[in-house]
């Protein structure tokens, strides 16, 4: 007898929010590049990396030790049930030659319902994580907004490009190092625990 765990492992490593709000990066550092000659800072143009700012800010750093913080909760409360319940269908199994057939089959029926619940369980904890990781995040892109307005005014850019839309620029055009900057002096983390999809709202009366 089975149970199907459905609950996530890792943080995945960048969660598309909306346009405005921001994704968490948690992207390896590349390999070192040869030194290249970058022509002119062409006046007005700027680029940013939402991803990688948030990625390298200690907010974002924070928000992703937090959630593996709580993945692992999630993961231990799972498992721990689904341990019980591999014991227990082990145990029936080895008494099958000693039950009678209707014991047996109404112990199974049984250990069946705790399966099936577990795995209701499971699927509404990864509901839960994901909807925690969109809130953090969210949370993060409503300090992010300001800063990277801040930035851009600061710069006197006429044009926003995406870092990642971009194969190579200036250096002296990407504003990501400034929002980092601004980011880590706004804030460094918050709390948050996981979000409780499970306790529905009061019956309206």
């Amino acid at each position: 007898m089975n149970t199907k765990i459905l609950v996530a492992t890792s943080l995945v490593a960048a969660l598309s929010l909306s346009a405005s709000s921001a994704a968490l990066a948690q992207a390896a550092a590349p390999a070192a590049a040869p030194a290249i000659s970058h022509g002119p800072a062409l006046p007005g143009v700027c680029v940013l990396s939402v991803e990688g700012a948030i990625g390298a800010s200690t907010v974002g750093k924070y928000v992703n030790t937090r959630m593996q913080q709580i993945i692992a909760q999630v993961n231990a409360e799972l498992n721990a049930e689904k341990t019980a319940i591999d014991n227990e269908a082990k145990t029936l199994d080895g008494q099958r030659a000693t039950l009678d057939a209707n014991s047996y089959e109404q112990k199974g029926a049984a250990l069946q319902v705790r399966a099936n619940a577990l795995q209701r369980k499971a699927s509404l904890r990864d509901r839960e994580v994901q909807a925690t990781q969109q809130k953090a995040l969210s949370r993060v892109g409503q300090e992010l907004d300001p800063i990277i307005r801040t930035a851009y005014q600061g710069k006197q850019c006429s044009l926003l490009m995406s870092r990642d839309a971009v194969v190579i620029a200036n250096p002296a055009m990407d504003l990501t190092p400034a929002v980092v900057t601004g980011l880590n002096g706004k804030i460094t983390q918050f709390a948050f625990d996981r979000e409780r999809l499970d306790q529905a709202a009061p019956a309206a009366r």
